[in-house]
């Protein structure tokens, strides 16, 4: 006798083994129906049930109690039933009550995607561009406070953080010793170490990969680049630390790696290594491993979901392993051309200087001997 049940969500009725939640089951279903998730993280036990923005209609409990479920429940939360109809995507409800929270969750957030290390790959930013409002009812000054070190490799900018617990989850379980957590209580609990400690435990460099905003960034890679002007690569090393996967994306722009993550999946969350274990990666692969020489490349990384980092980057091109060369020199390390021919729109520009072969920025003085003819 099978121990699976079937749950219908927006109209796709999947087979689920009991005990799987709302929310895996819409992941089973995967596309929109998926909603996104802010605290939620599948590898570590004890997160979810606090940010709201995973909320689903229970329009029918199951086939021996078929009543709805009054409220609108958190899908990370909640059991399916046999039975049971669940209305995610499809449901007004769910609609305004996603809007409330992302309004919610930008109440003290600041405006400064132009300046933060997470733009373009903050799931915050893609909370609020798909389901928050355009306007914003605050009237009154946001919480402040000031960027805080924590440690050679980590800092914290407390005014992004939206409280989801992650990276203190993730201390707890990854590391024997917990430097930080949740200071003071109500509209004043912040995230922070006590009397000044630092996080220097070989792999408390993952709490930057699990923040969903730009909370915790790299301090190796803070306003260097942009995410979307970096190509990413998926590729390995054999780390001697026993507990780290050594399996990373490298984030490139021609042959250098500005940064060094953990792979993730189309979720967001770090990925299953090959060994069967979560990819969870070291300080030293993450933070010292700076150079193509140190990593075995594999190929272009596959983006899942919809992102600015998935767009345009390596059309028409297959990355094997043991091309890591070839795909650096002819990919990756491709010298920008400008396609635009701005003497069509200048009057100022000659036309026998030829932008591309200019080393750097042009200036006044590449044009100097036109300027003179003229």
């Amino acid at each position: 006798m099978s121990d699976n049940i079937k749950v219908t969500i927006d109209n796709i009725t999947v087979e689920v083994p009991n005990g799987t939640t709302i929310l895996e089951a819409a992941r089973m279903v995967g596309g929109d129906v998926a909603p996104i998730t802010m605290c939620y993280y599948s590898k570590l036990q004890g997160s979810g049930g606090k940010c709201r923005t995973c909320l689903v209609e229970v329009s029918k409990g199951s086939e021996k109690d078929p009543r709805p479920m009054p409220k609108l429940v958190a899908s990370c939360r909640t059991g399916v039933m046999d039975g049971m109809e669940v209305k995610s995507m499809t449901s007004e409800r769910v609609k305004d009550a996603r809007e409330g929270v992302t309004e919610f969750l930008l109440l003290n957030h600041p405006l400064d995607c132009p300046v933060c290390d997470q733009a373009g790959e903050c799931h915050l930013q893609d909370l609020s561009y798909e389901q928050g409002k355009q306007g914003t009812r605050t009237d009154f000054t946001r919480r402040t406070f000031a960027p805080e070190d924590l440690g050679p490799y980590i800092q914290l900018h407390m005014n992004r953080c939206i409280m989801c617990f992650r990276c203190v989850y993730t201390a707890e379980q990854l590391t024997e010793q917990r430097e930080h957590g949740v200071l003071d209580r109500g509209d004043h609990a912040r995230i922070s170490t006590c009397i000044s400690k630092v996080l220097e435990h070989d792999f408390i460099g993952n709490v930057i990969d699990v923040c969903p905003v730009g909370a915790l960034t790299d301090k190796t890679f803070r306003f260097k680049n942009r995410v979307w002007f970096t190509k990413p690569v998926d590729a390995h090393r054999n780390c001697t630390n026993p507990k780290c996967c050594g399996e990373v994306r490298l984030w490139m722009r021609g042959k250098e790696v500005f940064r060094v993550t953990a792979r993730k999946d189309e979720w967001g969350e770090v990925a299953t290594a090959s060994n069967g274990e979560t990819g969870w990666i070291c300080n030293e692969c993450r933070f010292e491993k700076k150079e193509t020489a140190d990593w075995i490349i594999e190929g272009p990384s596959q983006i899942h979901r919809t992102s600015v980092i998935a767009q345009g980057h390596y059309a028409g091109t297959v990355g094997t392993a043991g091309k890591s060369e070839k795909l650096i020199d002819k990919v990756i390390g491709k010298e920008p051309i400008y396609t635009l021919d701005i003497h069509k729109v200048s009057e100022v520009d000659s036309p026998n200087v030829q932008l591309s072969q200019i080393a750097g920025p042009a200036h006044s003085t590449d044009f100097k001997n036109d300027i003179k003819d003229r």
